[in-house]
């Protein structure tokens, strides 16, 4: 691209927008973008945007355009100049089905499906589509791992919210660098792309065919230095295995942001060894809310307890809501229910009426609260820490347990790095609980050993019938954390 400086001038769409291109009007020269071997100024970042913003000219003003997430600087370009636009773009996973794909389009009313340096290609519209809240700029959608993803509208006011508050909580500001780990269609990027382009910083782009390659991971952490990091549990367990075999440190790193998933650990105690200067964090979020609390490891981390969910973000409100509907005031476990300045209005079209998004359980205000479907366990001292999800509880022998539960506790154990269990369906016990654990190499680790940490730790019903333990690393689902249902699966055929 060409790198001469840009005469756009700001737009009034939302402020992170605005700044990007403000970014590009002072420094046009400054770096925005590193992919593989090249880089990206805001310059050229900004003029390739105004050339795909040509090209929407003809389509009409405010039609929702769906536009599949492949990661690259043309990707980027074209999502800025939607941003530009005000035209709502919805970012689904270049990995889903087309059946999917046509439903999403189909409730999101989209009429045109975009590709970097292509014309918009017509695509049938659905007859489910539902209007959008006035200011949507971004269209997200959930996992799809309990059915068919949902669509989450992200107003211009919420997002701008977000990204003031990330800037300033991680130091964000002009030549930061820092690296972009989640696929695109993430809301993950909000912090990593869209809070680091707002505040003039340099985004670090991994490439998703490198994204499980320990080496190239830190080969890259090393040569770029990014000073901010935000990633699953299995990038810092592939970034710490290659770091400790070439007896690398990785001192750049000024904020290490932990998110997506359990951390096990004994992979959080090796941290501090590979990231000397890192403060570390635990940070907590839905798609739907966007971040919700914040924990900064403080000291040495305790690798037999689960990370507390931390502080709740400026702005955010919190309650644990038991089974019957009643708000829990002292300790005790109950759902997780959230109320964010990030998040979204409500899930678009038939989702919406799925219960997700509420009124206060005791109408106690007139906000709209989210359930998140945690299970929530909040402590004599008033600290908060994730159970497990409620929609996972099954009854083992008459007893309502939850298999994330022993998860937590084969996790806890420090010649472990990872776990998955499952409950399966039996004809007598009603569920019983079914477990697979890779051991750390060089690990003598037996059954018997690893029995006995459930067992003082759990109770008799949450502890696994079957425990299989592998020195193979388990399968990942497409968001990087384990596959519960084939790693169990897999492991239990092979047995």
């Amino acid at each position: 691209m060409d790198s001469s400086p840009t005469s756009v001038a700001a737009t009034s769409t939302a402020a992170f927008v605005d700044a990007v291109v403000e970014h590009a009007r002072r420094s046009p020269e400054a770096v925005a973008l590193t992919w593989r071997d090249h880089t990206v100024s805001y310059g050229a970042l900004v003029r390739r945007a105004m050339l795909e913003r040509e090209r929407l000219a003809g389509l009409p003003a405010g039609e929702p355009l769906a536009l599949p997430a492949v990661k690259s600087p043309r990707t980027l370009a074209l999502i800025l100049a939607c941003l530009l636009d005000r035209r709502p773009l919805l970012l689904p996973s270049p990995t889903l089905g087309e059946e999917v794909l046509d439903a999403l389009y189909g409730q999101a009313g989209v009429c045109h499906v975009l590709a970097a340096g292509k014309p918009p290609a017509a695509t049938a519209t659905g007859d489910g589509a539902h209007p959008l809240p006035g200011d949507t700029l971004l269209l997200l959608t959930t996992s799809g791992s309990t059915g068919t993803p949902k669509i989450v509208p992200l107003g211009a006011a919420a997002l701008d919210r977000f990204t003031a508050w990330a800037g300033r909580a991680f130091g964000i500001t002009t030549g930061t660098a820092v690296l972009n780990y989640a696929p695109l269609n993430f809301d993950l990027c909000l912090l990593e792309v869209w809070t680091t382009l707002a505040r003039g910083g340099r985004v670090v782009l991994v490439d998703p065919d490198r994204a499980t390659r320990g080496r190239a991971l830190l080969e890259l952490v090393a040569r770029e230095r990014p000073e901010v990091v935000q990633a699953v549990p299995m990038f810092y367990r592939l970034l710490t295995d290659a770091a400790r075999e070439k007896d690398r440190t990785l001192p750049s790193v000024r904020h290490a942001v932990i998110t997506g998933d359990a951390m096990p650990g004994a992979l959080l105690a090796r941290l501090p060894s590979v990231l000397p200067e890192a403060r570390l964090y635990n940070l907590y979020g839905c798609t739907e809310t966007n971040d919700s609390f914040l924990y900064e490891v403080r000291g040495a981390p305790d690798a037999g307890r689960p990370l507390p969910l931390g502080e709740p973000l400026p702005g955010v409100d919190a309650l644990l809501v038991t089974g019957d509907g009643a708000v829990l005031d002292g300790p005790g476990t109950g759902e997780l229910y959230v109320t964010t300045p990030f998040q979204s209005e409500g899930y678009l079209g038939p989702a919406d009426g799925s219960g997700g998004f509420v009124e206060h359980p005791e109408r106690a205000d007139g906000r709209r609260w989210f359930r998140t479907g945690d299970l929530v366990s909040r402590s004599a001292d008033g600290a908060l820490t994730l159970v497990g999800r409620k929609d996972f509880q099954v009854k083992v022998r008459g007893v309502r347990v939850n298999p994330q539960e022993a998860e937590h506790r084969l996790l806890a154990h420090p010649d472990i790095t990872e776990a998955a269990v499952v409950a399966l369906p039996d004809p007598v016990a009603g569920h019983t609980l079914h477990a697979v654990a890779r051991r750390a190499p060089g690990s003598g680790l037996n059954s018997l050993v690893l029995r006995g940490h459930l067992a003082r730790g759990l109770a008799r019903a949450a502890i696994p019938s079957t425990l299989l333990i592998t020195d193979d690393p388990l399968p990942r689902t497409s968001t990087g954390k384990v596959d519960r249902d084939r790693a169990v699966r897999q492991h239990r055929t092979a047995a």
